[in-house]
């Protein structure tokens, strides 16, 4: 027994009971207090003072939660400290945290491995609520010379998610391995960790915003370790037409046969916004909102074990775009930039009909019938099929059917949130070169709308009835063809197994 424990804090065996077969989770979408930007650092107390702040909100959706029974609850990344740092002002906001092998519960012994004030508070949160309480911080960690990768200032900063058990220890942290732009004053992991524990309502698995765009290690975590549930902090900027945090959430969800967890920060004026809590067939409970500032508990029911929606992992997505032969491709086409990336579309200029556009081998088929085909909306068919570059290297196949932002094409592609055409039907296929493709539908206004499509087996995304009642923003089939990315990115199944 380690010095400070006392035989409570051991883990002993127990009589096993009946599995449970669902849970209750909870997220909260977070108005992070932030620090004034400043280009020297505060001190210490007052960093504390401003994650106390926060601390304080977080709270509150914590005994929420867990007087509606939630049994976890998940809070964004950057939730405590907010953002825009560099090497030195991020240091008074930095806590050490220990590998969870320690077997530490911070409220009971803070001191045991010095001053840890943060997680003292979220492991309180969580003991004194029994609930498992998941949090982002960031970890600090000293290094010298003799580590020749040690940054210049002997340490090494850390976008950290830790998750305290509902007696408040620490049973996870990770180490976010795929950084985005504003966080050059933090450091990868060395490698990608892939970061498990069981629970009695399942098995978890976590990672951070960008590392979902990515094999390792969001998809190892799912098809090698076979987690249940992802735990998902994020602080998402919204990029429409694809990039939605609910949108690529609530795909993910359905394309892995998991559920997510996904808590993002609230922040309308930078466009972050977008948490919810999803499983593999539809979301339970979702949060997008750009007119309030406001944030967001969701709480809803889970099966323990989600069962993959529409046999996703039978899907044979370029079946039936191989098999067509009558859809002449496009030849009146504008290129489009979304995100970097170079889109062809062509319109859709009649109320119904077929349309095919190829880009290189992947071709991308739709057959649709628009109750009206109205002057002031135009639709486009479109297709990318490329390596993007920004923010990290990664192979995309997407094919997409966009309302676009005016009746001018070059606009295909841009943010719009609104819609007014009604579709009777619609069949969007490609020739994909892979079996990761996650199946996008928005609606106006952003919303998710899971009742009015499903993926046939053949690779189909279609209508599921003859007229929908909601108007559409965009379908599209969003392929990741992680062989061709990086060699660092997709591992050999050896090399995922040791």
């Amino acid at each position: 027994m380690r010095k400070g424990e006392t035989t409570e804090d051991k883990v002993f065996p127990v009589c096993k009971t009946r599995a449970l077969d669902k849970y209750i989770a909870a997220v909260y979408e977070h108005v992070v207090v932030v620090p004034d930007v400043t280009l020297t650092p505060v001190t210490p107390a007052e960093a504390l003072r401003m994650m106390n702040i926060n601390l304080d909100i977080i709270e509150k959706a914590v005994k929420e939660a867990a007087k509606k029974n939630a049994q976890i609850i998940v809070t964004p990344e950057d939730g405590l400290h907010g953002w825009d740092f560099n090497r030195e002002t991020i240091a008074p906001y930095t806590e050490d945290v220990p590998d969870p092998q320690v077997n530490w519960i911070p409220c009971k012994y803070p001191q045991r491995f010095g001053p840890a004030p943060i997680q003292e508070r979220l492991s309180c949160m969580a003991k004194d609520n029994t609930i498992y309480v998941v949090a982002n911080i960031v970890d600090r960690k000293t290094c010298n010379s003799s580590d020749p990768q040690c940054p210049s200032d002997g340490r090494y900063y850390y976008n950290t998610n830790v998750v305290f058990d509902s007696k408040g220890k620490l049973v996870a942290r990770y180490y976010k391995y795929n950084l985005y732009t504003g966080e050059e004053h933090l450091n990868p992991p060395k490698e990608p960790e892939h970061i498990t524990f069981d629970t009695p309502f399942g098995k978890f698995g976590i990672f951070t915003c960008w590392d979902v765009m990515f094999y390792d290690p969001a998809v190892i975590l799912v098809n090698t370790l076979k987690v249940d549930t992802i735990l998902y902090p994020t602080a998402w900027l919204n990029f429409l037409p694809h990039l939605t945090a609910i949108g690529i959430n609530s795909a993910w969800a359905m394309g892995m046969g998991v559920n997510v967890l996904s808590s993002n920060i609230h922040n309308t004026s930078i466009g972050i916004t977008g948490s919810g809590i999803y499983a593999p067939d539809k979301p339970r409970e979702y949060y997008y909102n750009m007119e309030t500032d406001e944030g967001k508990l969701l709480i809803s029911e889970l099966d323990v074990h989600p069962q993959p929606s529409a046999s996703y992992s039978v899907v044979d997505w370029k079946l039936y775009a191989s098999s067509i032969k009558d859809f002449s491709p496009a030849t009146d086409v504008t290129s489009v930039v979304i995100y970097s990336d170079e889109f062809l579309f062509m319109e859709l200029a009649e109320a119904e009909g077929n349309a095919s556009i190829c880009h290189g081998d992947l071709c991308c088929h739709l057959t649709y019938h628009m109750v009206e085909k109205r002057k002031d909306e135009v639709y486009a068919l479109g297709v990318f099929n490329g390596l993007h570059v920004a923010e990290g290297q990664f192979y995309l196949q997407i094919c997409t059917l966009v309302k676009c932002k005016t009746t001018n094409m070059t606009t295909c592609g841009r943010p719009v949130e609104t819609s007014s055409t009604l579709f009777k039907e619609f069949s969007l296929s490609g020739t994909f070169d892979t079996n990761y493709v996650f199946p996008e539908v928005l609606c106006s206004g952003v919303h998710l709308a899971p009742e009015i499509f499903k993926v046939l087996k053949d690779g189909r995304l279609i209508s599921q009835s003859r007229v929908s009642s909601k108007s559409l923003l965009t379908a599209t089939l969003y392929g990741r063809w992680y062989e061709k990315d990086s060699v660092k990115q997709f591992p050999t199944l050896s090399q995922q197994q040791n």
